[in-house]
């Protein structure tokens, strides 16, 4: 239990170093706008493929490891949006932002490093498959949520509307980098020495420069207003969402490791998409941007706090 509290410590203390780069002007944010993209569009979509094109997921069953994720998303996410829509009196939309805050995990930027770290590379296989589907499907549901939420006559047609969610689907290097690594694995295809020592070398930048990047990343972020609405559903994300999938991978049966993978996931600080989104339909900026801060400011001592509940509990 020691050297898993220590690796999450040594993760957030890279997120730190590059908050700290940030802070003191050391480094400009347009090299957090940099490193984030390499980690993004190069490294982590290496990382995944490598990952898709090789793993054997350790017996886990896809199946019951997105059932019992994604319950865990969806309970949060409904409380977030009742939360505030009627426990602050926010409108629908900003809901939305509310919900995908309480629901949507960093396990780019966050996860995947922290998953190498504490649980190796068999820890990440498992969390590939939350990755695979996370990203398109909650994207998809915010999109559609928003436009049925707005008024009748700003609401774009089904077409605009699935056009949309293609466009940003087709241009996500790390779907694309999914897709690409299940299709050579399908083909039973043999990777060529020279192309798997780059993509080996690629990915194992992934890790220290997506972590060091959302640091400086932060910020930006930082605390604009709304603290009250923002400890609710930071409160959701780090609390109600793992406290959910724990259950989830108790009533499936799920092996133990699979288990805690699932569970940590879901314990996982909440992801920039929900800033992103409420940016695009100008909605819920200021309530996105104060939550990430602060989610991500609890979460060493939130994931700590959930690694030894599943230990302890799955063993």
């Amino acid at each position: 239990m020691y050297d898993l509290v220590q690796a999450v410590l040594f993760v957030f203390g890279l997120v730190g170093l590059g908050y700290v780069a940030g802070l003191t002007g050391y480094l400009k944010p347009e090299v957090g706008d940099a490193l984030s993209e390499f980690a993004v569009g190069v490294a982590l979509p290496a990382l995944v493929f490598n990952t898709m094109a090789k793993a054997d997921f350790q017996g886990a069953n896809p199946l019951t490891v997105w059932l019992a994720y994604f319950t865990a998303s969806a309970v949060a996410g409904l409380a977030g949006h009742v939360a505030t829509t009627r426990l602050f009196g926010r409108d629908a939309q900003a809901g939305v932002v509310g919900g995908l805050a309480a629901s949507f995990s960093n396990l780019l930027l966050l996860g995947a490093p922290l998953m190498l770290g504490v649980f190796g590379q068999q820890g990440f296989e498992i969390l590939s498959l939350v990755i695979a589907v996370q990203l398109p499907l909650l994207l998809t549901v915010s999109i559609i949520l928003f436009n049925l939420m707005a008024a009748r006559d700003e609401r774009a047609g089904f077409s605009s509307i699935a056009a949309d969610i293609m466009r940003r689907i087709a241009r996500n290097t790390l779907i694309l980098g999914i897709i690409a690594g299940l299709l050579w694995r399908l083909g039973g295809l043999t990777m060529p020495v020279v192309a798997d020592r780059l993509i080996v070398a690629l990915s194992g930048t992934a890790g220290t420069v997506a972590l060091f990047a959302m640091g400086l990343g932060l910020r930006r972020f930082g605390i604009s207003g709304n603290i009250g609405q923002a400890v609710v559903l930071t409160g959701l994300k780090l609390l109600l969402m793992p406290a959910a999938a724990l259950a989830m991978v108790l009533l499936l049966g799920m092996p133990p490791f699979a288990a805690k993978v699932v569970v940590i996931a879901a314990a996982m600080p909440a992801g920039v998409n929900a800033y992103l989104i409420a940016m695009q339909f100008g909605t819920g900026q200021g309530l996105a941007s104060t939550q990430i801060t602060l989610s991500a400011a609890l979460g060493a001592a939130s994931i700590s706090l959930w690694l030894a509940i599943a230990t302890a509990i799955l063993g």
